[in-house]
């Protein structure tokens, strides 16, 4: 395997890694402090409008954007499914947080089949069944019951299908950093306008929390944005999808969650699948 692919594999693994630690971070800040999910929102977004900022001022880019309009909606569609994530860790279990998060291929499938008539596929619009089939084993688990706070896990898999389909149509008039200019720093001034009773001055305990979520959250995504220039596709989505495992796997010992049924781990290799067909059938018609 060259080795260029080999640093590729490794990055995006570690950005699920990482993007699986922020979620981490919050709910082991929920035993020491009290900080609302949209302060980490928050923080999150002002860290990586910092860090690009000062990336583009290194390299002297100026900073140039063609589509505001395209932007908005990154934005927004990105602000409200890191939210959403957010929430739901607080209120559901980190695993089902991360897997009802990672549902958002489906939903790609399913807007791009009703809005992109180019784009319709029978083969990805068959997995949204099998996938939705997964969501609800892990949202109304056999002998359990519906859980509504699942839905915050739900319409962050929704609001981030939203986001990708936007982040699409931006890098064809703009690049990565001019986007994530505009969608961290809008992103920080709308959490901000929104639920500024609840971003206080931190102490230091408040403040560590707030940074290494951040940190891992503006980690993951660069580390994503670089695996992705050495791997394929379906290499990259099958990578990003092992956070669904990932999340299975190590909640009950990273946060003491309880473990998933036999019908969880249905649901979840089922939406795990999903996401993998889905990724083979888009490298396909691209090809």
């Amino acid at each position: 395997m060259p080795i260029r692919t080999t640093i590729g594999w490794l990055a995006v693994f570690a950005s699920a890694f990482f993007f699986y630690m922020a979620t981490v971070t919050i709910r082991w800040a929920l035993d020491v402090v009290r900080i609302d999910p949209a302060y980490f929102v928050f923080g999150r977004f002002a860290l990586g409008f910092c860090i690009v900022t000062l990336s583009m001022a290194i390299q002297k880019r100026p900073l140039r954007a063609n589509r505001y309009g395209l932007l908005v909606g990154r934005t927004l569609g990105n602000t409200m499914a890191v939210f959403f994530f957010y929430k739901a860790v607080e209120v559901t279990t980190v695993a089902n947080a991360n897997i009802l998060n990672m549902t958002y291929p489906i939903f790609v499938a399913l807007i791009a089949w009703v809005f992109l008539s180019d784009q319709r596929d029978g083969v990805a619009l068959a997995m949204v069944p099998v996938a939705f089939a997964g969501i609800w084993l892990i949202v109304a688990p056999a002998g359990i019951g519906w859980d509504w706070n699942n839905l915050w896990g739900l319409a962050s898999g929704v609001s981030a299908s939203i986001a990708i389909i936007f982040l699409n149509l931006c890098r064809r008039y703009d690049d990565a950093e001019t986007t994530l200019f505009y969608m961290f720093g809008w992103g920080a001034v709308a959490i901000y306008l929104m639920f500024h009773k609840v971003i206080f001055l931190p102490n230091a305990t408040e403040l560590f929390y707030l940074l290494v979520c951040s940190l891992f959250g503006v980690g993951g995504q660069y580390l994503l944005t670089y695996g992705f220039r050495f791997v394929t596709a379906v290499e990259g989505s099958v990578i990003t999808s092992s956070r669904i495992l990932l999340a299975a796997i190590l909640g009950p010992s990273m946060v003491a969650d309880p473990a998933l049924t036999l019908w969880g781990w249905v649901g979840a290799v089922l939406i795990f699948s999903a996401n993998v067909i889905l990724a083979a059938r888009r490298t396909r018609a691209s090809g």
